[in-house]
């Protein structure tokens, strides 16, 4: 195994990782996915109000999770995103089952979001850029 398979989702930090080439490694290239955590819940918040288990199978929509998000991950950013007013919650009984956590975005959450997209748009310039830099020098 390559060290990407070792970074921090199992623990240890690390930077860029890199492709095949590593024996049994399936690795690809990634930095560290948990910083797009916060996006992902507010844009899912935005789209529909839900509880905790309903955001951690709809985070694996986003593409950036090769796999399943880390659940304590999820939960913590929740609770951050909720005492910064960027998410409130409520508890939802039904006939059946426990109560649950419904999260909510708020209208601070919105505006985080709208910062958040702005960010990924400088961020998708750049990296065109780079792109066509690269393009550029191997023709």
């Amino acid at each position: 195994m390559c060290d990407t398979c070792h970074g921090p989702e199992h623990g240890h930090d690390h930077g860029m990782g890199h492709g095949g080439g590593h024996g049994d490694c399936h690795c690809k290239l990634s930095g560290k996915v948990e910083r797009f955590i916060q996006p992902c819940l507010l844009l899912s918040l935005l789209q529909h109000p839900s509880h905790g288990y309903e955001l951690l199978e709809r985070l694996t929509g986003f593409r950036f999770y090769p796999g399943s998000p880390d659940t304590g991950a999820v939960y913590r950013h929740l609770r951050r995103l909720e005492n910064s007013d960027y998410v409130e919650s409520r508890w939802e009984t039904g006939d059946a089952g426990p109560a649950k956590r419904i999260y909510s975005i708020t209208p601070d959450g919105q505006d985080m979001l709208k910062a958040w997209i702005e960010e990924f748009r400088d961020r998708k310039s750049a990296m065109e850029d780079f792109i066509e830099k690269y393009e550029r020098s191997v023709k």
